[in-house]
Order: C-alpha cells, then sequence, then structure tokens
C-alpha cells in the first residue's frame, strides 16, 4: 500500500485525509504539532473506513519520524485567513512554519513528492524547493487547481449548464492577480464565449478570482476546505496512479510563457514523478499581460521573504 503524509490536521488537511482513505488509494499519516487532535481525527477516520469497504490505515500523529518512506508529503500546515486578510498577509508567519517544516521533510521523507498547500501558496511553493533541496519536479504546489475548480463553477452558472460540461483553466498567482483563461473556457467542447456574454465573462473572472475571501467573509472563523481538500486528493491521485493529467499546477518554469525564477501556477502534466511537463498553451495577448503583471507580484512576495534573491 503507498503512504501519504497530510501535514496540519485542520479542514483542509482532515478532509484530504479522509478522501485518501476512503478511496483505498493509499495509507494516511496525519502529522500536526498539537497533541491529541491528529489522533482523535485519525481514530475518528478510522473507524469510518469500514463504512467504506476501504482497506486503508489512518496514523494520528507528532512525530515526523512516522513519515518515513511516504510516496507523496502535503503541507497544509500554517495560520489560516481571517475576514478581510489577503493571502500575503500570512507571508512571515508561515514562511517560519514551511521553513522547519521543509526540514523536517527533508530528514525522513527526502524522495517524497511535495505539495504545498499553505499560503500564500506561490510564494512558500518557492521557499520550500528553496530550502528543500529537492529537484523541481517534486515540488509543486495546489492553488491553480482549486482555482480551476471555482473558475468552472461560476462559468456553469452563468451558462446554466452542469460542472461536467464545463472546461477551463486558471494560471498565475494564487490570490487577486490570478488569470482564469477565458479565451480557451469551453462550454460542450464549444468556446463559452458563444454562450455567455462579455459583461457576464467579467462578472465570472471576477467571483473566480475572489471565490476564496467570499467564503473567508460567510464563514467569519474559518477558510474554504472541501474543495481544496478535493483538489489535494485529485492531485495525489494523479501521481499515485501515474495519470499524466493536465492540471493547473504551481509550479517551477523554465522559459516557459517567458517564466522563470518563480512559482506560478500553469497548466502541466501530473504523473509519478510529480511535474512532468508544463504545457504552453495558445493563450490570449491580454492574458499573457495578465499572467506577467500576476508574476511579478510574486516576484515581490519572494523578494520580501527570501533575503538572497
Amino acid at each position: 500500500m503507498r503512504k501519504i503524509t497530510i501535514i496540519g490536521s485542520g479542514n483542509v488537511g482532515a478532509t484530504a485525509a479522509f478522501l485518501i482513505a476512503g478511496s483505498g488509494l493509499a495509507d494516511v499519516v496525519l502529522l500536526d504539532i498539537i497533541e491529541g487532535v491528529p489522533q482523535g481525527k485519525a481514530l475518528d477516520m478510522s473507524q469510518a473506513v469500514p463504512l467504506m469497504e476501504a482497506e486503508t490505515s489512518i496514523l494520528g500523529t507528532n512525530n515526523y519520524a512516522d513519515i518515513t518512506d511516504s510516496d507523496v508529503v502535503v503541507v497544509t500546515a500554517g495560520l489560516p485567513r481571517r475576514p478581510g486578510m489577503s493571502r500575503l498577509d500570512l507571508l512571515g508567519g508561515n514562511g517560519a512554519i514551511i521553513t522547519q517544516v521543509v526540514e523536517k521533510v527533508s530528514e525522513f521523507a527526502p524522495n517524497a513528492v511535495l505539495i504545498i498547500v499553505t499560503n500564500p501558496l506561490d510564494v512558500m511553493s518557492f521557499l520550500a524547493y528553496r530550502k528543500g533541496g529537492r529537484p523541481k519536479q517534486q515540488v509543486i504546489g495546489m492553488g491553480g487547481l482549486l482555482d480551476s475548480a471555482r473558475w468552472r463553477y461560476f462559468l456553469s452558472i452563468a451558462a446554466n449548464v452542469p460542472t461536467t460540461k464545463v472546461g477551463g483553466l486558471v494560471i498565475g498567482a494564487h490570490g487577486n492577480t490570478m488569470v482564469p483563461l477565458a479565451s480557451l473556457a469551453t462550454i460542450s467542447g464549444r468556446p463559452a464565449t458563444e454562450f455567455i456574454s462579455p459583461s457576464d465573462m467579467k462578472s465570472v473572472v471576477e467571483k473566480t478570482k475572489h471565490g476564496g475571501a467570499e467564503i473567508v467573509g460567510l464563514l467569519k472563523t474559518g477558510s474554504a476546505f472541501y474543495a481544496p481538500g478535493t483538489a489535494i486528493f485529485t492531485m495525489i491521485k494523479a501521481i499515485i496512479n501515474d495519470e499524466k493529467r493536465i492540471i493547473s499546477t504551481c509550479c517551477l518554469p523554465d522559459g516557459e510563457y517567458g517564466q522563470s525564477g518563480l512559482f506560478l501556477n500553469l497548466p502541466a502534466v501530473i504523473g509519478a514523478g510529480g511535474l512532468e511537463k508544463i504545457i504552453e498553451l495558445d493563450i490570449s495577448a491580454a492574458e499573457k499581460e495578465a499572467l506577467n503583471l500576476s508574476a511579478a507580484g510574486i516576484r515581490e512576495a519572494n523578494k520580501e521573504l527570501i533575503s538572497d534573491l
């Protein structure tokens, strides 16, 4: 049985752990620094597994030695967003957490694919890459897939069709400068612009950009977890099953889309080794300009956190 570690047993990490174990995909280690919390959640999930006809185990722990030989390690640990906060407001505190976590992961699971979920995700992914000493193929972030799911949902509402009929990707930063690719969005294989007016499309773009903040505002004491947890599960499944799936993934480009030296969300093939290939799509001139602006913001945040850039 394959082994997946989730570091951080809050709502996002616990949701991902439950989906992984319940699907029978892999055994799960749920790790947290708070004593009792990962153990209690793991015990609760373990008692649900028989009802789901799965044969997986779930271990709750505070000991990093238990993550040894993990195939994938997911990092959700960090400070959550509160109403009125941007993802960048979490920069310093979560940077310290990521640095500590990655050092431990490098010690006990040096060959695992590392999936970063902690915000601000683009900067934390780059920090994890710089601190972890593993190939860029083995360090990826979750944000683009989540943003793409929100994009598809809002497109489906605007077009009044099921989400299964909608195709769409979001690239750039996992934040307010993200770039929903309206030029490539589809409804039943046709351009989405045939079904959605320009004014409605603009509204859908804005809804997508602020999809996470809207949930934070409604919950008041937390942030989204069902969709992020499912996005994590989708990425892990692509790795464990070597699906060669094209997913908008926070990754390190080497000239693709004119970008390098930073992590940002781009369409990429995800398989057994993690990141296998970045896919260059024919996006519009306006989308290229928006991507450049998004990347510029990430670079500034990187410089604020990482002194030797």
